[in-house]
């Protein structure tokens, strides 16, 4: 993760820019009056379906639920994907 202060922020921000959004990075821009983060869009779409999620008390319980379900030497869906 780039910390870079208001000014210097100013001078890279298309840099700044194609550094978050290709590498999917953050980056904390400082000021005297408090911190900012940028980051890309795909990740301000991920951090809010989480949030959505996990504020959603149903489909909290039902995720939790399937967990309990999930069977012992199932492939990980990460691994499942993999394969597609």
């Amino acid at each position: 993760m780039q910390t870079v202060n208001a000014t210097q922020c100013r001078k890279d921000l298309f840099t700044i820019l194609d550094t978050v959004v290709s590498g999917n990075e953050r980056c904390v821009v400082t000021t005297k009056n408090g911190n900012a983060v940028i980051v890309s869009e795909e990740a301000w779409n991920s951090l809010m379906e989480t949030l959505y999620i996990l504020s959603d008390p149903e489909m909290l319980s039902s995720i939790e639920e399937s967990e309990s379900e999930y069977p012992e030497g199932c492939m990980e869906w990460k691994e499942w994907l993999s394969t597609r």
